[in-house]
């Protein structure tokens, strides 16, 4: 659970801690489609991923959004995040190790407005976006 942080505190050019998560397993993208309900195969079967012209399975872009989500709320409380906008860029593979970067690129009174990114060992652009969050004022 996030610590308060204050709108007072933060400046733009400040970056939220990173979250690493992985290396990403095909349990995961298992567990992920039970709890999900996305059974698709491309993120289970790894011969339907290959007739279908794919090297193999991979994630499902909603569990590498939900690490974004993740690295968000270890920063800003939950309560404080107003908006959420992202844009798959990349496919997850088993193996990969991802790793959610973001930091501030405005300031607005009570409001900070944050680029994120979510990229693999290789540098590979998974997810791109921004948020928004109403921080609390000091005074």
């Amino acid at each position: 659970m996030a610590k308060q942080i204050y709108f007072e505190d933060i400046n733009i050019g400040d970056a939220m801690p990173a979250l690493v998560k992985g290396p990403v397993q095909k349990l995961q993208h298992v567990m992920y489609a039970g709890a999900s309900g996305d059974f698709n195969p491309l993120h289970t079967d790894d011969d339907f991923a290959k007739a279908v012209g794919m090297d193999g399975v991979i994630a499902h872009g909603m569990l590498i959004m939900g690490f974004v989500g993740q690295a968000i709320t270890n920063w800003i409380p939950k309560k404080c995040l107003k908006k959420l906008g992202i844009r798959f860029a990349g496919m997850t593979k088993p193996g990969n190790t991802i790793t959610v970067s973001g930091k501030v690129i405005d300031k607005k009174p009570g409001l900070i407005i944050c680029e994120v990114t979510a990229m693999d060992e290789k540098g590979d652009v998974k997810i791109t976006g921004q948020f928004e969050a109403a921080l609390p004022s000091k005074g």
